[in-house]
């Protein structure tokens, strides 16, 4: 789920964006903020201060914050880390769906024994409770599918989205491999539908594998 300070981020770049605050435009100031979205003053110093580093806004001490006039381009690893967590699920979702069907048909001997060591890499940190190695195992499967597709753009996409999805299992697991034995099946399954060239029955294993993580 994003922070407080990721939401007022969104915000106030929607309201820049809009035409609400213009180029030089002094934005409000830490009182009108609080009471505008709702939360406490460190959110919103949080919130300023990201945007500052970012270039969005300049802080002029003694006097206010003000929009840039040249504005840094925001990283997709930064527009990542701010999202929502639905938004990120349906993109995800969109990329992933799309690169075990493209592995399953363009996959070659070389994907398949690179997925099938995450596989059992994956296995082996479940069996022994080994959260840490649990995650890179997960995200190396994922990624060697990635791989697999043939598709180099899809493959780079997938590498910026292991940042956040990195971070949502830090937050979800919380130091049990629960989740990860839960779901080995149905990567098995994926594996399996990838090996044997079947793009329909690995969309919608995938697909399973999503509605176990939410």
């Amino acid at each position: 789920m994003a922070k407080l300070s990721d939401k007022v981020i969104a915000a106030i770049q929607r309201d820049i964006a809009k035409g609400k605050y213009k180029t030089g435009d002094k934005i409000p100031a830490e009182p009108e903020l609080m009471a505008q979205y709702n939360v406490g003053r460190s959110t919103i110093r949080e919130a300023v201060k990201t945007l500052a580093m970012s270039g969005i806004v300049r802080v002029k001490q003694g006097d206010g914050t003000y929009v840039s006039d040249k504005p840094k381009r925001e990283t997709l690893h930064e527009r990542l880390r701010r999202a929502d967590a639905t938004e990120i699920n349906s993109v995800r979702t969109l990329l992933e769906v799309e690169i075990v069907r493209l592995a399953a048909t363009h996959k070659t001997p070389d994907d398949i024994d690179a997925i099938a060591h995450w596989l059992d890499k994956r296995r082996k940190a479940i069996e022994q409770e080994q959260i840490k190695e649990c995650t890179d195992a997960d995200i190396g499967f994922h990624l060697a599918l990635a791989t697999a597709s043939g598709n180099s753009v899809l493959a780079d996409l997938y590498k910026n989205f292991t940042v956040v999805i990195r971070d949502f299992f830090d937050k979800r697991d919380a130091g049990t491999v629960h989740h990860f034995a839960q779901s080995h099946q149905l990567h098995e399954a994926l594996f399996t539908a990838v090996k044997n060239g079947k793009p329909d029955k690995a969309a919608a294993t995938l697909q399973q594998i999503l509605a176990n993580n939410n």
